[in-house]
């Protein structure tokens, strides 16, 4: 659902929008306990792994090959849909057939190497599909095109004259046009010269083949930041065969706080993005075909009377009773509900933010960098956080810790308002530094959120079904405030939407207060040599 919040923002789509429709895929997830019964009804669990990768793979090509269409927002979010619902009733088949085809020693040897490839999964979703796309942005399209913005006293200032723009249709391979090549912009004066703006145009030097749109990004690359793109243009422009030689004007304005000259470089591209996200998202469906008949071939085949045992609708009703009349249970469902409530509006808009124009308040990553910025970096951090919250839970208990683990779930979060503030470049080491701070802090305080959910569930007999009932309310936790969260950061804006998530973590540090905890619960308890 990040990778394709990526997808959405760098097509054109706007964030409170996509914001809104990936949320809603969560749903599947949410609600997985109402349908899980009728996975063992259908069929055996096997046969359901095998079913859902091959729709997954399938469902991958097809959101790929809709990219280039005009409609492929709608077709695209029914798709992904369709990889929600079947993403949910793999996870279903997939933890059953674990448990059914191994025994003990077998589930506790893999449990390792399953958490291993779940990561892997991760990586290829938030960092090597973004990369694949990157990279074929960069090399497919128009040739890039890049230009110096110089500031100057208003008194040697000489505007250019947008009549002089003659467009004459030229043969060869299609190219940005710029004018002028190189803009001056005033330094604004106040109470002498109110100028503090200049325009560049830019056109195509002839028409896209028809039913083909070309999409330009104008940004800032290098140099002064006190010249920038106005606040009012999105640097993104559309070009197709009606409107390619009707130049459009990118304004760039000075910072008034500028007092003398200086310069910024200006990188205009044109990468074929639509095409991008299609061949990336056709290999990884082509992979995921592949992997499915891997495992329809080499998958063991358990017997068939322990995948056929079935959950009636009593005990389903018992697994209900038995978690919502567990003690404390008004405290623990406000805290699955709520511990994330700053995190899951975040998770929402940190990659838009990333990847917006630096004029739209954003860092400017192009898609390759995000990749490797927030899918290898973010998820490696995310995995050392991991593992440093369950080490740190197992040698003092939860009780203990989970207050703090809270906090650096949230505080951290607080790299983004500097991010915002500050829009240090896409190669600035800081970029780098913060989100892996941020990753670590998600990794060790997620960590909190599923320990309580081990605790609250304690040895009943409905262990495995009531942990699934815990999972769907963290979906329900994630999908109800990602909703909002674009409408959230359309109304207030990247840097103070960052200050709203940290003020959003309160309810869950709260709920903290009331839980019923062990003093016990997570330390590692110690075994006896032996007995005399």
């Amino acid at each position: 659902m990040v990778t394709s919040g990526l997808i959405y923002k760098t097509m054109g789509i706007s964030i409170a929008s996509f914001a809104f429709w990936t949320s809603v895929l969560y749903l599947p997830w949410a609600i997985k306990p109402l349908w899980s019964p009728y996975i063992d009804v259908i069929s055996t669990k096997r046969n359901w792994v095998v079913w859902t990768q091959l729709l997954l793979g399938a469902a991958f090509i097809a959101a790929g090959m809709v990219m280039p269409l005009p409609f492929f927002y709608p077709l695209s979010l029914g798709v992904f849909a369709i990889i929600a619902i079947s993403s949910a009733s793999h996870d279903i088949a997939a933890d059953g057939f674990y448990m059914y085809a191994l025994d003990q020693h077998k589930q506790s040897f893999f449990v390792g190497i399953r958490s291993t490839f779940y990561r892997f999964a991760m990586l290829t979703a938030l960092g090597l599909v973004p990369v694949l796309a990157g990279t074929i942005q960069k090399n497919t399209g128009l040739d890039p095109v890049s230009f110096q913005a110089r500031s100057v006293l208003p008194e040697n200032y000489v505007p250019f004259n947008p009549d002089a723009i003659s467009i004459e249709q030229s043969q060869g391979k299609l190219k940005v046009l710029l004018f002028p090549s190189d803009l001056v912009v005033p330094v604004f004066q106040e109470g002498k010269s109110a100028l503090d703006s200049a325009v560049v145009y830019i056109a195509l030097s002839a028409p896209p083949e028809e039913g083909e749109t070309v999409v330009v990004n104008l940004s800032r690359e290098s140099g002064s930041k006190d010249i920038d793109l106005s606040g009012s243009s999105t640097g993104r422009f559309e070009f197709d065969s009606n409107n390619w030689n009707k130049p459009v004007a990118a304004p760039i304005k000075v910072n008034h706080n500028l007092t003398g000259e200086t310069t910024t470089q200006f990188l205009i591209t044109a990468g074929n993005i639509a095409f991008s996200w299609m061949a990336s998202l056709v290999i990884l469906g082509f992979v995921l075909l592949a992997i499915a008949v891997y495992n329809r071939i080499m998958m063991p085949h358990p017997d068939e009377g322990k995948t056929s045992e079935r959950m009636g609708w009593s005990v389903y009703k018992e697994v209900f009773v038995s978690f919502f009349t567990k003690p404390g249970v008004v405290p623990a469902l406000v805290f699955f509900l709520f511990y994330r409530l700053g995190e899951s509006q975040l998770l929402k808009v940190a990659t838009p933010f990333l990847v917006d124009s630096r004029s739209a308040g954003g860092i400017g990553l192009t898609s390759a960098q995000y990749g490797i910025i927030y899918g290898t970096i973010g998820m490696l951090s995310l995995t050392l956080g991991g593992i440093l919250g369950g080490v740190t839970a197992a040698r003092v208990g939860l009780k203990k810790v989970i207050f703090m683990m809270a906090l650096w779930l949230n505080v951290p979060s607080a790299v983004y308002i500097y991010l915002a503030h500050f829009q240090p470049m896409p190669g600035n080491l800081m970029v780098y530094v913060s989100i892996a701070f941020e990753h670590v802090g998600y990794g060790f305080g997620f960590t909190a959120y599923m320990l309580y959910m081990l605790h609250y569930v304690g040895e009943s007999k409905f262990k495995t079904a009531e942990y699934a009932i815990g999972t769907s309310l963290m979906a329900l936790g994630m999908m109800l405030p990602g909703m909002i969260s674009g409408a959230m950061k359309e109304m207030l804006g990247y840097e103070n939407f960052f200050i709203y998530v940290i003020i959003c973590s309160i309810p869950g540090l709260l709920a903290i207060k009331f839980l019923k905890i062990d003093p016990t619960f997570g330390i590692k308890k110690e075994t006896g040599k032996g007995v005399n």
